[in-house]
């Protein structure tokens, strides 16, 4: 069993939409309404990542704190930079004991995004 997708309820479609394409490389893989709601999945390639934003006009979005989604790179520092120079004010890049490399920037309804290498 593996996870299809996670979906984000969000405020403003467009805004987590170009998020998520600047900052993870996902793109829109389908988008449509479905009665109040608009729908947006983004994937990347080869579909082995998936993530459906889900806009519903004065619907709940997430408000909290304790969770972060990892997404891996092997771009770590250009994607450093690419947050930094789009102001999403990014942490530093940690170097934790496990030889692994990571930051965190916020998405547009403030969920946790964390960028991460890990060795080979």
């Amino acid at each position: 069993m593996n996870i299809k997708h996670v979906t984000l309820r969000v405020k403003d479609l467009e805004k987590s939409i170009k998020f998520y394409e600047t900052i993870t490389e996902l793109e829109v893989s389908r988008r449509f309404k479905s009665g109040i709601a608009e729908l947006a999945f983004m994937a990347n390639s080869n579909g082995g990542t998936e993530i459906e934003l889900l806009h519903i006009p004065g619907g709940q979005t997430f408000e909290g704190k304790g969770m972060f989604i990892c997404f891996e790179t092997d771009k770590l520092e250009e994607m450093h930079t690419i947050a930094k120079d789009n102001d999403l004010n990014p942490s530093p890049i940690q170097y934790p004991d496990d030889g692994t490399r990571y930051f965190y920037v916020y998405d547009p309804d403030g969920v946790s995004i964390q960028l991460r290498t890990f060795p080979n």
